[in-house]
């Protein structure tokens, strides 16, 4: 599969696996910054950026808790294949349950991030809204 050329977008929602092939319109990365500190993410993508991750560690919750059942496989009989091959399926379920655990950690680092880039996307804001409001008013 070829790597599309140009500024990658962000298509919140978008589920390139879906039968419906084609993405939502709108939703970029942002413009890049011309000088100087700014934001590349619009405040309403950080929000949404969050709310995705966070939804994505809680689907790996959901499958951590399914992993379970794998790591805590019991044979299905009393005789040495049985016991050897739910041995082998614990050890499965077991890394399983790490991967997963991975993921969730990793996922929600990620919306702590974008949470912290709300904070300072407001802090920004507030500075900019002190400034203003600080100018003479109308025309001197």
């Amino acid at each position: 599969m070829a790597v599309p050329e140009g500024t990658p977008v962000y298509q919140p929602g978008f589920d390139p696996g879906s039968v419906c092939k084609a993405p939502p319109a709108g939703g970029s990365y942002g413009t890049p910054v011309a000088e100087g500190a700014g934001f590349k993410y619009a405040e309403a993508t950080l929000h949404e950026l969050v709310t995705e991750w966070r939804d994505l560690a809680l689907q790996y919750q959901t499958d951590l808790a399914e992993a379970g059942r794998i790591a805590r496989a019991r044979p299905p009989g009393l005789e040495y294949a049985s016991g050897n091959n739910a041995d082998v399926t614990k050890l499965s379920g077991a890394a399983l349950e790490g991967a997963l655990r991975q993921r969730i950690a990793y996922c929600e680092n990620m919306a702590n991030k974008y949470v912290t880039a709300l904070g300072k996307y407001a802090t920004a804001e507030e500075h900019a809204t002190s400034v203003i409001n600080q100018q003479p008013k109308g025309i001197a």
